[in-house]
């Protein structure tokens, strides 16, 4: 019979982790439908009853959200602009029962190329705070996720927390997704932004795309250009097709690699043209 536990320490979970290897389950909004018709024989690690690992809370240098937070407690955290972008992504993923139960870590180890979480905390230069039985440590989200379903996760690990740093300026971000329907769909392309403001212009920006690539892509080239910018209705102009030069889109039943790559450019666009009306 497959083991399923469900412990309400954090301490027990790795002490459960480093004894064999368990498939860790936090909402399992991705596993459970990933089993329609196949029986159930993997040894499950349940950690949606570690309170520890569930809320958004404010420290001195950044914001640290639980790995078991839902997307409707971040939807419904007291959060200034910087997470706006967060926020929207959370609210068009799946419906309002995936919403409920999914969770923001779940999101980020379940490494789907069309993740929608991965783009709006690539924009906030967030980090991921992964603990072993020794101790902890944190790794850059960019550096995380490393490919389709891939993450530096090793075994006895377990992702706790992801880390937003707090930005030395005014910063708001936005977030935009790009579908066959306007809900309960996967990405076609989606883009994200974090813009710091000082004085009216750009101070630094970071955008980020999904669903162009195996791992969502910050756009290094589109972020220099920014630098110094006014901050209008019009920012968006700057950005241009070569900025997207670290995207590789392919062809799939949703759409061709080309109209990929002409969606993103739009939407990041789009997204930035948001943010400089509201700067």
């Amino acid at each position: 019979m497959p083991v399923y536990l469900r412990p309400t320490r954090q301490s027990d979970a790795l002490a459960a982790l480093a004894q064999g290897k368990l498939t860790v389950l936090a909402g399992g909004t991705d596993y459970y439908p990933a089993k329609v018709g196949k029986a159930l024989t993997d040894d499950i690690l349940d950690i949606s009853a570690i309170a520890a690992l569930r809320g958004v809370r404010e420290d001195p240098a950044h914001w640290r959200i639980g790995a078991t937070t839902t997307w409707s407690d971040l939807a419904a955290a007291a959060l200034p602009p910087l997470f706006d972008g967060l926020k929207l992504a959370a609210g068009e993923i799946g419906g309002a029962q995936i919403q409920n139960a999914g969770t923001i870590g779940g999101n980020l180890c379940n490494a789907s190329p069309a993740a929608d979480g991965v783009p709006p905390l690539l924009a906030l230069d967030a980090r991921v705070e992964i603990a072993y039985a020794a101790g902890s440590t944190t790794i850059a989200l960019a550096d995380f996720i490393r490919g389709n379903r891939k993450t530096a996760l090793q075994s006895g690990q377990l992702l706790t927390a992801i880390l937003v740093p707090k930005p030395a300026h005014a910063a708001r971000s936005h977030f935009i997704k790009l579908g066959a329907r306007e809900y309960l769909v996967v990405s076609i392309a989606m883009a994200a932004a974090t813009l710091e403001i000082e004085a009216g212009r750009v101070r630094a920006a970071r955008i980020a795309v999904g669903a162009c690539s195996s791992v969502a892509q910050r756009l290094p080239l589109a972020e220099a250009a920014l630098a110094g910018k006014p901050c209008d209705a019009a920012l968006g102009a700057w950005l241009r097709a070569e900025h997207l030069a670290a995207l590789s889109p392919i062809d799939d039943v949703r759409a061709s690699a080309t109209y990929r790559r002409d969606a993103a450019l739009t939407l990041a666009r789009r997204v930035l043209n948001h943010l400089g009306a509201q700067a």
